[in-house]
C-alpha cells in the first residue's frame, strides 16, 4: 500500500496544479484587471477569465490520443512542463496579450492532468480501494484550490476601502502583488515535474502495448504475486491481439459505446454547470452581492477553500462505501436546494455571515459528493482499449461547459441578478438529478474489466 500511495499521490500532483493554476486568477482578477485597463469591461473580462479554458480544451483532447499511444507517464511529465511555463510566463507578462497566451499554455497543461491523473490512478488501483484512491485527486485539486487561495490571501496587501481602479492599478497589488501570486506555482510544478519521473507506467497500458511482464512486475507491486496473475488475466481478456497498440476513434461512434460515452460527457458537463466554480473564479462578484469588499473577499475565499478540503475528505471515506450513485443524487438534490435558498438571499439583499454560510454550505455540498464522484466515474466506465480517447473525449466536453460557465456568468449576472443566475444553475441541479437517477448505474466494488463487461455484453 505504500508503493500504491506513492504514486498515486505523485500522480495526483496533477490535480494539485490544476486546481491552483484554475483558481489563483481568481484572487488576482481584482489586481491584473486594474493593471491592464479592462475592470469595466464585462465581455473582456470573461473572455480573459475563459482564455486558459481554451488551452483546456486543447490540452484534454490531445491527451487521449498521446496517451494511449505514448503511455500515461510521458503525458504527465509534459503536464508538468506546461505547468511550470505557465507560472513563470504569467508572473513575467508586461502585455495582456503575453498573459493571456501563457494562460493558454497552462490551460493546455491543465486539460491534460485532469484526464490523466484520474485515470492512471484507477488503472493502477484495486477495485476495493479504486473511488478511495481516485478521489485523492480531487483532494489535491483542493488542496490546490486552497493553496491559491492562502498565497493570495498572504500576498495581497490591504486595499483602502476609497480605492478605485486607478488606484488599485498603481498599487504594490497593482504593479507586483498578482505577479507573485502566479510565480508561486513554479514551486509545486517543479515538484511535480521531477517527482513525475519516478512512477511506473500504467499496468493496463502495457498489457495493451505488448508488454504484459512489465504489467506484471508493477501489478505484483502494488499487491502479490497472486494479485498480479488474476488482474493480468482479466486485462487480457478484454484487450485482444488485433487491438494491442493501436487506437481506434471510430469505435467511440460505434452504437454499443455512444451510450457510454454520452454518460461521461453528460456528467462532465454537469459537474460545470452546477455553476460551484463561479464561486471560486468570480469571487468578487459573489462576494461583492453578498456585502463584502476586497479585504473581506479574499478572507472569503480561503474559508470556501477549508470547506471545500474538510468536504473532500468525507468523500474519500464515504465513495467506497455509499457508491458512486448516492453520492451524485445527493450533490444534484442538495446544491439544487441550496441555490435556491441562495438565490432567495441575493433577491431580498441579504448580506453578510448568512450568505457567506450559504456559499460554505454550496462548496461543501459539491465537495463531497459531484467534485470527486464525476472524476471517478469518468475513469472507471470506458473499455480498457480506448479509455484515453473517452476520457479526453468526456473531459474536454468538461473544459467547454466550464469555457462556457466563466464567459456567460458575468453576462447573466448583469442580465439577470445574482438571484437569477443562481436560480438557473439550480434548475440545471434539479434536471440533473432526474437524468442520474433514470440512466447512472453503480459501480462501486467492480473491477474496470467487470464495469466494461456490464456494459458491453
Amino acid at each position: 500500500m505504500i508503493f500504491l500511495y506513492r504514486i498515486c499521490s505523485i500522480a495526483a500532483l496533477g490535480g494539485l496544479l490544476f486546481g491552483y493554476d484554475y483558481v489563483v486568477i481568481g484572487g488576482a482578477k481584482p489586481f491584473y484587471e486594474a493593471y491592464f485597463g479592462i475592470h469595466d469591461q464585462p465581455w473582456l473580462q470573461g473572455w480573459v477569465m475563459s482564455i486558459a479554458l481554451v488551452g483546456c480544451l486543447g490540452g484534454a483532447l490531445i491527451s487521449g490520443s498521446l496517451a494511449d499511444r505514448f503511455g500515461r507517464k510521458k503525458l504527465l511529465i509534459l503536464a508538468a512542463v506546461l505547468f511550470t511555463i505557465t507560472a513563470v510566463g504569467t508572473a513575467m507578462a508586461d502585455s495582456l496579450t503575453a498573459f493571456c497566451l501563457y494562460r493558454i499554455v497552462g490551460g493546455c497543461g491543465i486539460g491534460m492532468a485532469s484526464a490523466l491523473s484520474p485515470m492512471y490512478i484507477a488503472e493502477v488501483s484495486p477495485r476495493e480501494y479504486r473511488g478511495r484512491f481516485v478521489s485523492l485527486n480531487q483532494l489535491t485539486i483542493v488542496i490546490g484550490i486552497l493553496l491559491a487561495q492562502i498565497v493570495n490571501f498572504t500576498i495581497a496587501r490591504e486595499v483602502p476601502l476609497d480605492f478605485g481602479p486607478t488606484e488599485i492599478a498603481a498599487s504594490w497589488n497593482g504593479l507586483m502583488g498578482w505577479r507573485w501570486m502566479f510565480g508561486a506555482g513554479t514551486v509545486p510544478a517543479a515538484l511535480f515535474l521531477i517527482l513525475a519521473f519516478f512512477i511506473p507506467e500504467s499496468p493496463r497500458w502495457l498489457v495493451k502495448n505488448g508488454n504484459p511482464e512489465a504489467a506484471r512486475s508493477i501489478l505484483a507491486r502494488i499487491r502479490d504475486d497472486d494479485y498480479a496473475q488474476r488482474e493480468l488475466e482479466e486485462i487480457q481478456q478484454t484487450i485482444d491481439a488485433d487491438t494491442q497498440g493501436k487506437v481506434r476513434f471510430s469505435e467511440l461512434l460505434e452504437r454499443k459505446m455512444i451510450p457510454v460515452l454520452a454518460l461521461g460527457v453528460f456528467l462532465a458537463v454537469f459537474q460545470q454547470w452546477c455553476g460551484i466554480n463561479v464561486i471560486f473564479n468570480y469571487a468578487e462578484e459573489v462576494f461583492t452581492a453578498a456585502g463584502y469588499h476586497i479585504s473581506g473577499m479574499m478572507f472569503n475565499i480561503v474559508i470556501t477553500g477549508i470547506s471545500n478540503l474538510v468536504f473532500t475528505f468525507v468523500a474519500i471515506m464515504t465513495v467506497d462505501r455509499w457508491g458512486r450513485r448516492p453520492l451524485m443524487l445527493i450533490g444534484a438534490g442538495g446544491l439544487a436546494l441550496i441555490y435556491g435558498i441562495l438565490g432567495y438571499g441575493y433577491y431580498v439583499h441579504l448580506t453578510g455571515l448568512a450568505m457567506l454560510a450559504l456559499v460554505l454550505s454550496a462548496t461543501a455540498c459539491f465537495a463531497m459528493t459531484l467534485g470527486p464522484m464525476v472524476w471517478v466515474i469518468i475513469a472507471e466506465i470506458f473499455p480498457n482499449r480506448i479509455r484515453g480517447a473517452a476520457v479526453s473525449v468526456a473531459v474536454a466536453y468538461l473544459w467547454i461547459a466550464c469555457t462556457i460557465l466563466n464567459f456567460t456568468f458575468p453576462l447573466l449576472n448583469a442580465a439577470c441578478g445574482a438571484h437569477g443566475t443562481f436560480w438557473i444553475y439550480g434548475t440545471i441541479c434539479v434536471l440533473s438529478f432526474a437524468a442520474i437517477f433514470r440512466y447512472l448505474p453503480e459501480t462501486k466494488g467492480k473491477s474496470l474489466e467487470e464495469i466494461e463487461s456490464g456494459f458491453f455484453q
